[in-house]
C-alpha cells in the first residue's frame, strides 16, 4: 500500500469523492434485483451462478460506483450500476413474447433460444457501458487517471492502493455507444461469447450491434429492439421518481438517442427517405444536409409509436427543440431553426430543418449519397427572357441582301428569291418503355407495396435500379424488401403463394446467388410476365414455382 502522503488532497476539500469498496459491498444494495434476475432467467442455481451471476460480479466491478450522468438520470453513486441491472432485467424479461429462431426446427430453437436469452441480457445489461469511456475521467488521490480500456476500475483500484477515487465529466461529451466494445471483453469471458456463437454465427453479431449502436443488415435486429424499449423505459421511471431533486422531471436530454436512431433506421427502410428523389423528406446539396419539416417530425413520430418507447414527444417543435439542444441541428445564424430550402422541380420554398452533420443521417449507410451540386437555400436563378423578334412594318420589305467580305470580283451572286426549301419533319424521340408490377389482387398488400417501389425503380426517374432482369426474368435482392420494413421470409412465402417466383431447377429454395452491383447478392427471381412493359421474347421460358 502506498505510504500516507503527506500533501492535502486537491480534491478533499470540495470533492469526498468516491470510495473504493468490494464487489459483495456494491452488489449488496441491489440485491432484491439480482433476485427478481435469477427467477426470470428460470433456470438452476449452479446455471444462473455460471451464466448470469459472473456477468454481473464483472459488471460491477468495472463500472464500481460511477453515476450514470451528472445531473440527470441515475446521477446518485452506482448509477451506472443500477441502470445497467435494470435495463438487463427488462430486456431478459422482453425475450418470453419474443421466438428469435422461428424458422428453425424445434430441435434447433430449444439449443438456441437460451443463448438468444442470455445475449439479450448481455445487451441490456452493457447497453450504457460506453459511458465510463466517454463521459467520465477517474483519477485517484495522486492525480493519476484510471486506463479504463485496460481493466476494470475495482483491478485498478486494487493495483493502485487507492482508497478512493474522483471523477470528473468530460465537457461537452458526446454520444459514442460504439467505444463500449472496447469495455465489453472486460465484462464478458471470451468462454461466455464461445457459448453464444456455437453452432450459429448471428446471436453475437446482434449482441454486438446492439452495443455498439450499429445497423445489422439482411435482417431486423430483434434483440436491439427489446434493449432500446427497455433502456427508454428503465430511464423515464427514474426521472419520474426522482422530479422532486429539481422540482420536475429532466425529460429530453436522454431523447437524442432514440430521435437519432429513429432517423437512422429511416433512411435505410423507407423509401420516402431517399436522400434527393422526388418527394423526398431528405435533401443533401453543397450547403448541408436537410430534412423536410414537420413530416420528418411525424415518420419519426410513427416509427417510434410502433416501438411503444415512453416519454417521447409528439409534437414536431418539441421533438425539434429535443434535437437542437443536443447538437442534432443547426439553427441559422439569426437564431431561427427553420430553413427555406428550393429543392430541384419544386414550385416555391419548403421548410425544412438542417443537420449539423450529414454523418448524423449516413452513418449506416456505404456508400453514402452524394449531395447536389447546387445549394438548396438559395432560390434557383431562373434563365432571362428572349425579346421578341421585332416584326417588319407591313409597307416595307425586309432586307434580303447581306454584305460580303469578298471583293466584288469574288462575291457570290445574290441569289434569287424563291420558297424556302421544304425542311424534312423531324422523327419523334424514341421513349423507353415504362416498367410497372403486374401482380395478382391476392398478393399480400406489404409485399406488394414493397415490389411495385423496387419495379418502379428500373424506370430513370425514380432513381438507381433496385433490381436487374436476368435470363429467367426479375432479379430482386432480398434486402430490398427488408429496408422496406418487410421480412425477407414473408415476401417469399407470399410472392411463392400465387406463384409469381420462377423456379431454380431443382434447387430446394427458391433463391438464387449473383452478381449485384459488384458484390454476391441472395435474391429471388420474379416471372417477366407480372411486369408489365418487358419484352417476354428476350427471356427463357420460365417455370413458375409450384405450390
Amino acid at each position: 500500500m502506498h505510504a500516507a502522503s503527506s500533501e492535502p488532497s486537491p480534491y478533499s476539500s470540495s470533492d469526498p469523492g468516491f470510495t473504493a469498496i468490494s464487489v459483495d459491498e456494491l452488489l449488496a444494495p441491489h440485491a432484491d434485483l439480482v433476485a427478481r434476475i435469477k427467477l426470470c432467467y428460470g433456470t438452476d442455481r449452479d446455471t444462473f451462478e455460471r451464466d448470469v451471476l459472473a456477468l454481473i460480479h464483472r459488471y460491477a466491478a468495472f463500472v464500481h460506483l460511477l453515476p450514470a450522468t451528472a445531473d440527470n438520470y441515475f446521477s446518485a453513486p452506482g448509477g451506472l450500476l443500477r441502470l445497467g441491472l435494470e435495463a438487463g432485467f427488462f430486456s431478459l424479461q422482453g425475450t418470453d413474447a419474443h421466438i428469435f429462431s422461428g424458422r428453425l426446427t424445434i430441435t434447433a430453437r430449444r439449443q438456441l433460444e437460451p443463448r438468444w436469452r442470455l445475449g439479450t441480457f448481455i445487451a441490456g445489461l452493457c447497453c450504457e457501458l460506453h459511458r465510463a469511456l466517454s463521459h467520465v475521467m477517474v483519477t485517484d488521490v495522486h492525480g493519476v487517471e484510471w486506463p479504463p480500456c485496460l481493466m476494470p476500475l475495482a483491478a485498478w483500484l486494487q493495483q493502485r492502493h487507492a482508497p478512493r477515487y474522483f471523477v470528473r465529466w468530460r465537457p461537452q461529451a458526446t454520444e459514442t455507444r460504439a467505444l463500449g466494445l472496447f469495455a465489453l471483453p472486460h465484462v464478458v469471458a471470451p468462454e461466455v461469447l464461445q457459448h453464444l456463437c456455437q453452432d450459429n454465427t448471428i446471436i453475437v453479431p446482434h449482441m454486438m450491434a446492439s452495443i455498439g449502436g450499429l445497423p445489422v443488415y439482411r435482417d431486423s435486429n430483434v434483440l436491439d429492439e427489446l434493449v432500446r424499449r427497455s433502456l427508454a423505459l428503465v430511464i423515464d421511471r427514474n426521472l419520474v421518481a426522482n422530479a422532486d431533486r429539481y422540482g420536475s422531471p429532466q425529460f429530453g436530454s436522454h431523447l437524442e438517442r432514440f430521435l437519432v436512431d429513429a432517423l437512422r433506421r429511416l433512411v435505410i427502410t423507407d423509401s420516402a427517405w431517399v436522400a434527393n428523389r422526388d418527394r423526398s423528406r431528405v435533401w443533401f446539396g453543397s450547403d448541408g444536409l436537410f430534412l423536410l419539416w414537420p413530416g420528418a417530425a411525424e415518420d419519426i413520430s410513427a416509427l417510434l409509436e410502433a416501438d411503444h418507447l415512453p416519454g417521447i414527444p409528439k409534437a414536431p417543435e418539441t421533438m425539434r427543440e429535443v434535437l437542437l439542444d443536443a447538437g442534432v441541428l443547426l439553427a441559422q445564424e439569426s437564431g431561427a431553426v427553420m430553413w427555406t430550402i428550393h429543392p430541384p422541380g419544386s414550385k416555391g420554398g419548403m421548410e425544412a430543418v438542417r443537420l449539423a452533420s450529414p454523418v448524423i443521417l449516413f452513418a449506416g449507410l456505404d456508400p453514402a449519397p452524394s449531395p447536389l451540386t447546387q445549394a438548396l437555400t438559395s432560390r434557383p436563378v431562373e434563365p432571362p427572357p428572349k425579346p421578341a423578334s421585332p416584326r417588319a412594318p407591313h409597307n416595307e420589305k425586309p432586307t434580303t441582301q447581306q454584305l460580303s467580305l469578298l471583293p466584288a470580283d469574288h462575291a457570290p451572286a445574290a441569289p434569287q428569291p424563291g420558297p424556302p426549301p421544304a425542311s424534312p419533319p423531324t422523327p419523334p424521340a424514341p421513349t423507353e418503355p415504362s416498367l410497372a408490377l403486374r401482380a395478382p389482387l391476392r398478393l399480400n398488400p406489404v409485399v406488394r407495396d414493397a415490389l411495385t417501389a423496387i419495379a418502379a425503380t428500373l424506370n430513370e426517374a425514380a432513381g438507381p435500379a433496385q433490381c436487374c432482369t436476368i435470363a429467367q426474368g426479375l432479379f430482386v435482392p432480398l434486402d430490398r424488401f427488408d429496408q422496406r420494413g418487410v421480412p425477407p421470409s414473408l415476401a417469399l412465402r407470399a410472392l411463392a403463394d400465387v406463384r409469381m417466383l420462377v423456379s431454380m431447377g431443382s434447387s430446394a429454395t427458391p433463391t438464387l446467388s449473383r452478381d449485384f452491383n459488384g458484390s454476391a447478392t441472395v435474391g429471388l427471381v420474379i416471372d417477366p410476365r407480372f411486369i408489365e412493359g418487358l419484352d417476354l421474347s428476350g427471356f427463357t421460358p420460365p417455370v413458375s414455382e409450384s405450390a
